[in-house]
């Protein structure tokens, strides 16, 4: 499917979003995004991603992404009533197993919290996950400490898996508590489709 400019192809829509391929247009809103403090809490202790960072490394990677492993990568959201920029859901495959499983992630500007929109996307790739690209297995991991992103997670239908702890050069506050992992296997999403 083509973009709305008819330049970035869409994944996948839900009733209130678009999900669609990065472009170097992007830039700006990414470095937005990863500029917020509160965005980035529990990812860089609220430390923005320099905007070089963003051009340079981030947004190159995205884009190379998609042709790693076809249907999977980070994609930009986007409101389908305005076409703003609201942050990104992505399936990343992990590179041993990119057939099997992927991991679940999502970022969103401040301004999309507390509607419901994580809840929809991760739910909508979830079934793209499972339908149409056949993957076993999805999982998230967060820090324990990060009670809206792991109910996310819950809502999504995501069950708890675990607590570890990593070692960190550059701890952030919160970190002691460990990190979480969720996960949803086919078979599970599938019963409860059904269901």
């Amino acid at each position: 499917m083509t973009g709305v400019d008819g330049s970035a192809p869409v994944l996948l829509e839900t009733g209130r979003l678009r999900l669609r391929r990065f472009t170097e247009a992007d830039a700006d809103a990414l470095t937005e995004l990863d500029s917020d403090p509160e965005v980035m809490r529990y990812l860089t202790g609220g430390q923005p991603t320099p905007a070089d960072v963003v051009r340079g490394e981030l947004l190159p990677r995205l884009l190379a992404g998609y042709g790693r492993c076809p249907g999977l990568g980070r994609w930009a959201a986007v409101d389908r009533a305005t076409g703003t920029f609201l942050g990104w859901f992505a399936l990343d495959a992990p590179a041993a197993q990119p057939g099997t499983q992927a991991e679940l992630g999502y970022r969103l500007r401040r301004a999309a919290w507390g509607r419901g929109l994580a809840t929809e996307g991760s739910r909508a790739l979830l079934r793209y996950a499972f339908a149409t690209v056949g993957l076993a297995r999805v999982w998230a991991q967060t820090m324990a400490v990060n009670t809206p992103s792991r109910r996310v997670m819950e809502k999504a239908g995501l069950r708890y898996v675990r607590t570890f702890h990593l070692d960190w050069d550059d701890p952030i506050e919160g970190t002691e508590h460990g990190e979480v992992e969720y996960e949803l296997l086919r078979a599970e999403w599938a019963a409860r489709e059904a269901g």
